[in-house]
């Protein structure tokens, strides 16, 4: 099942940066707004689902509840999630699903690259070596689209040399 869920955890990540990509110019391309709503309509599905599932008594139960400590790490910990949820919009809305995709696996792996170094824990070969394709293929990536861009923007530049020129050949 483990695996199953994996696979379905990486389908509704990579279907979300399609489906944002696809829905911002229902909202003026306007990422603040796109996020706005997200986060009401996530509130209106959660709220329901709170009482479906019966975790109302726990809620009244928990004994932090009061504690100003307790909502300050709430708040902060929503904070930081409307941040993220802002910048992965505007990262969609700049590039593209599968750039942000790429984007977000290659820090995933880097990260754990990292902590496991930081932590000194014992990996495999295959581990090291799985680690590594991803982020040598998402490094080739980078570097691909790289290129494109500087054609891309080389192109732009020798069009509008060209209409200056053509402009500055028409009769006054």
């Amino acid at each position: 099942m483990g695996v199953f869920f994996g696979v379905m955890a990486s389908l509704c990540v990579a279907l979300n940066a399609i489906y944002t990509k696809k829905v911002l110019p229902c909202v003026d391309n306007n990422v603040w707004r796109l996020t706005l709503y997200n986060n009401i309509n996530g509130a209106v599905i959660f709220l329901p689902l709170i009482v479906i599932f019966g975790e109302l008594p726990q809620i009244w139960l928990f004994s932090g509840l009061s504690s100003p400590f307790f909502w300050f790490v709430m708040f902060m910990a929503g904070f930081a999630g409307f941040a993220i949820g802002y910048v992965t919009g505007l990262q969609i809305q700049v590039t593209s699903p599968l750039t942000h995709n790429i984007s977000g696996t290659a820090k995933a792996c880097a990260q754990t690259v990292l902590a496991s170094m930081y932590w000194h824990e014992i990996r495999s070969g295959v581990w090291w070596i799985s680690n590594g394709i991803v982020l040598l293929g998402s490094f080739m990536y980078t570097l691909v689209k790289r290129a494109e861009m500087a054609a891309a923007q080389k192109e732009a530049v020798l069009k509008a040399t060209r209409s200056e020129d053509a402009k500055a050949l028409l009769p006054k």
